[in-house]
């Protein structure tokens, strides 16, 4: 006989890590969660979703749960690694750190490009500091221009074999980036050093007003990510719209992730949640921003709030029998 409502709820609650806190310690039914990829949903510089992630994101959607997919990724390089999730092909994608928002299926609902000279003058700004990447909004490839592929090689090897047929190399890679041309995103990557000389030559520059610069470190790896953004484009924002179209009032929303260019979004949302494999400097800010610590990434952290969501999802109704 299938459980009761009732009995889901216990099931959930029971499989929460004390860590995590009581379904009842919730202030609010969570009726949207907004989920980073890297270092959340997946393992570190891993590209599968564990099984427990995944029943459970199908659990949360059965609730009536909006499930938002927040990551730095583009749609491309987000939507392959969802394929096998059953989610609902209207679940949101909110991509490449708040520039593009798309349904799975790729039905594209907001998007904000960067104009193309002032992607022309980041990247005479930033030569010679790591490597840099501009996205375009193109339908097919190549949607990503380096300058210098020998860089990008050793800069990020793997993301480069992941891209390779949408990667086009081009010097000076300014000559590409035309009055003409949709450009949703810059990127700089390199070492720690690197991208902190990077965001000081940002900081300094006539451009710093006028670009919206999130970072993205993985210290165990010497690695940094400088995404290059409109004024007000982040995670956060697209969350803050998604919301507002959906009529979802902001204590009710649940945001889930890792690095620092989730942290915005972590602090607007009614429940904001920290991964325990998270840095140890953001760890440090949990508490004084109001954050719940979930378990590990490669614990099934995700799961595991989720299952808190779907409890209070659950309690509400049983409050109404």
């Amino acid at each position: 006989m299938p459980d009761s409502p009732v009995s889901s709820v216990d099931r959930c609650a029971e499989s929460v890590s004390a860590a995590t806190g009581s379904a009842s310690a919730l202030p609010h039914p969570v009726r949207l969660v907004a989920i980073d990829m890297d270092g959340t949903l997946l393992p570190d510089f891993s590209t599968v979703i564990s099984r427990r992630n995944r029943e459970t994101l199908l659990a949360a959607q059965k609730a009536g749960i909006h499930i938002v997919i927040a990551t730095g990724r583009r749609q491309a390089f987000t939507a392959p690694l969802l394929e096998g999730v059953g989610l609902d092909p209207e679940t949101l994608l909110v991509t490449s750190n708040g520039a593009v928002t798309r349904t799975f299926r790729g039905d594209r609902l907001d998007f904000c490009h960067l104009p193309a000279e002032l992607a022309r003058a980041l990247a005479v700004l930033l030569r010679g500091t790591g490597m840099t990447v501009f996205t375009l909004d193109r339908p097919s490839p190549p949607d990503l221009i380096v300058e210098d592929m020998a860089i990008a090689r050793g800069r990020l090897a793997k993301w480069v074999e992941a891209n390779r047929n949408s990667i086009r190399a081009v010097q000076p890679i300014e000559s590409a980036l035309g009055d003409e041309v949709e450009i949703i995103q810059g990127m700089a990557a390199g070492t720690l050093r690197e991208m902190a000389e990077a965001a000081a030559r940002i900081a300094a520059s006539p451009l710093a007003n006028r670009i919206e610069v999130i970072r993205t470190a993985y210290p165990g790896h010497d690695l940094s990510i400088l995404d290059l953004l409109p004024p007000g484009i982040s995670k956060r924002s697209g969350l803050e719209r998604i919301a507002s179209r959906l009529g979802i009032p902001q204590e009710q929303t649940m945001a889930i992730g890792d690095n620092w260019n989730d942290e915005s979004m972590l602090d607007w949302a009614g429940v904001g949640v920290l991964m325990g494999n998270a840095t140890e400097e953001l760890r440090g800010l949990a508490t004084e921003r109001g954050w719940r610590m979930a378990p590990r990434n490669t614990d099934d952290g995700v799961a595991a709030m989720l299952e808190l969501a779907i409890a209070s999802r659950h309690a509400v109704a049983r409050s109404l029998w």
